[in-house]
């Protein structure tokens, strides 16, 4: 078997990072992107890839001057748990490292995944409430889904809340 390599996404990876995502999209797993936005996002991503084929993906959205969150972590089903997405996340919480973050959030149905990299389900007040009130003007919606706003609540019903102190 060939060796998974992490690197940072290129905009010539968009179309593969949005065909890695369609079949969560189908499985209601993962909620779709439009093509626009994956490209105003790609310096948020890093992709895996074995040969020259991706096979997973995730990215970094900071959301504060301490906090960011892993966003649209993908492996590709052939893929899974042959430790692409645990190197996926090591990558991301090394870029989260480098821009000084000290905080990672996610949002996820893989609570036992996340959990063995040192994340743990949280409850509804992680931020000072002068943070709450700037994040409130977020039109982000990954930012909604991490203030718990009801607004969000049917897209992310049955989704945990984690977070890890870097």
């Amino acid at each position: 078997m060939s060796a998974v390599t992490v690197r940072p996404a290129r905009t010539s990876d968009v179309r593969g990072i949005l065909a890695l995502l369609q079949p969560w999209v189908e499985r209601r797993i993962l909620l779709g992107k439009d093509v626009v936005t994956v490209y105003e996002a790609v310096q948020e991503f890093v992709v895996a890839e074995v040969d020259g084929i991706l096979v997973g993906c995730g990215a970094l959205h900071v959301m504060w001057e301490d906090l960011g969150e892993i966003r649209t972590l993908i492996v590709a089903d052939a893929w899974l748990h042959h430790g692409v997405g645990g190197a996926i996340v090591d990558r991301l919480q090394l870029n989260a490292r480098e821009l000084g973050l000290s905080r990672l959030f996610c949002l996820t149905f893989e609570v036992d995944f996340f959990t063995r990299r040192g994340f743990a389900p949280i409850g509804e007040h992680i931020v000072d409430p002068d943070v709450y009130s700037q994040l409130l003007r977020s039109p982000d919606e990954g930012v909604a889904e991490f203030l718990d706003l009801a607004h969000v609540k049917p897209n992310t019903l049955g989704n945990t809340r984690m977070l890890k102190e870097l």
